[in-house]
């Protein structure tokens, strides 16, 4: 008997035979599903069949392949009707479970995308904020003018990391670097110009400034971290020179552009921000050789993520009216 019992435990533990083994589960479409659920609500398969508008016959056999794919019997089928068995009774309610979850799934999305298109939030660099997107909002309110639009100003570092943890749909940068991996479009091209005060002896030059006179030269400058300061120090080092040297930092440029009107010293900022200014004499741009003090305006959204909605629309529109070169600076 010891043997006998031995080699018992021996066969039981030992592999299955394959022709002997159940299939494996076929996770189940959601229309079969539902058909469960109707057969079990109407006890007919016919009425259950009407109600989701496909034939009984088509009906018919998507509940055998459910069947055949749970490895179960659910529907007893007679002539006067169609009524679930215990394992069909038990898969339909958890077919219940499953279609209202789904429902609230769907909602919830529905919600996500009605707030999404009733709503933009972006994140922009000063100079962007201040002197390109009321044209670019005007612009897409015209189009859209339930939209209700959200603006973070802050410099160019910090936008990024906005627009990655969600606080932004989209963001709008100044500077030549990233802090982090993103998806980047232009919308623009901008130039950055010398400029000083009418008294300052700048002013008067007759030969280009060189770039490593700019360089030595302490100037009034923005915040580390902003846009311009970003380009204005990787163009000084790509023309071999050292980066520029601060008699101020402030953080904004309206305040750079008084301070530089009072005649504390030179700056370099934005045409965008001078142009007026230019124009009106209260201040002078100083040609400077030697130096590319060009920089792309993009548009910046996490990678792996597709812009779409009111965030894309606000891109295409960025692109579509500041596709020109800003004109160089006055003297």
């Amino acid at each position: 008997m010891t043997g006998a019992y031995a080699g018992a435990v021996t066969d039981a533990s030992g592999p299955a035979d394959p022709r002997t083994a159940p299939l494996p589960l076929r996770t189940p479409d959601l229309e079969s599903l539902r058909l469960l659920v109707l057969v079990a609500e109407l006890e007919s398969l016919g009425r259950a069949a009407e109600r989701l508008r496909i034939s009984q016959p088509s009906a018919s056999r998507r509940l055998t392949t459910l069947e055949r794919g749970l490895g179960l019997v659910l529907v007893d089928r007679t002539r006067r009707g169609s009524r679930l068995t215990l394992a069909g009774q038990i898969v339909a309610g958890h077919a219940r479970r499953v279609l209202d979850e789904l429902d609230d799934l769907l909602a919830g999305a529905g919600k996500l995308r009605d707030r999404r298109e009733a709503e933009l939030r972006v994140a922009a660099s000063l100079t962007i904020a201040e002197y390109l997107l009321p044209g670019w909002i005007s612009e897409l309110r015209a189009r859209r003018p339930e939209l209700y639009i959200g603006l973070q100003v802050t410099n160019s570092a910090h936008v990024p990391e906005l627009v990655e943890s969600g606080e932004a749909d989209v963001g709008f940068i100044e500077g030549p670097r990233l802090s982090r991996v993103m998806s980047t479009r232009q919308v623009a091209e901008d130039r950055l110009v010398v400029v000083v005060d009418p008294g300052h002896p700048w002013a008067r030059r007759r030969e280009p400034l060189t770039a490593r006179e700019l360089s030595r030269t302490p100037l009034v400058l923005r915040e580390s971290g902003s846009g311009t300061r970003q380009t204005l120090d990787r163009a000084l080092h790509l023309a071999g020179c050292e980066r520029a040297r601060a008699l101020v930092e402030l953080g904004s440029t309206t305040a750079v552009r008084g301070t530089v009107i009072a005649g504390s010293g030179p700056a370099v900022l934005s045409e965008l921000a001078v142009r007026r200014d230019l124009d009106e004499g209260l201040l002078v741009g100083v040609e400077v050789t030697g130096v590319d003090l060009t920089r792309d305006l993009r548009a910046v959204w996490p990678t792996g993520r597709r812009l779409v909605g009111p965030a894309a629309e606000l891109v295409a529109v960025a692109r579509r009216t500041l596709t020109r070169r800003p004109p160089g600076p006055t003297k």
